[in-house]
């Protein structure tokens, strides 16, 4: 749960922090959701054990392609409500981690 709610405490400080403490939290919240990304893959890896490619692009595609409609949404929204409402409600993204909780849970002998 480290990994996938620990940037939630420095996002949320985000929009409250200077120019330097800025960079600061940046650089501690790109390490942190980075760390999940090797877990995340081999957690799908092994819910289709004999797909290993197809998963990891499927991954890769999905998460970049995401990445590039919501920076496409979250611009227009900046340009009707501003950039400081956008940033707040960015704050908010890593608590969709909580998600995981319906993740479905792995037989014990594959853990």
């Amino acid at each position: 749960w480290i990994s996938v709610l620990g940037a939630l405490p420095f996002t949320l400080a985000m929009p409250y922090a200077g120019l330097y403490a800025s960079a600061v939290l940046t650089v501690f919240i790109g390490l942190i959701l980075s760390s999940t990304t090797s877990s995340i893959i081999v957690f799908a890896q092994e819910l289709m054990p004999h797909r290993f490619g197809m998963i990891s692009g499927v991954f890769f595609g999905v998460a970049f392609g995401i990445g590039g409609l919501g920076a496409a949404a979250l611009g227009k929204l900046a340009d009707y409500t501003g950039i400081a409402f956008v940033y707040q409600v960015c704050a908010f993204l890593p608590a969709l981690g909580l998600l995981a909780v319906f993740l479905p849970r792995m037989p014990r002998h594959m853990r």
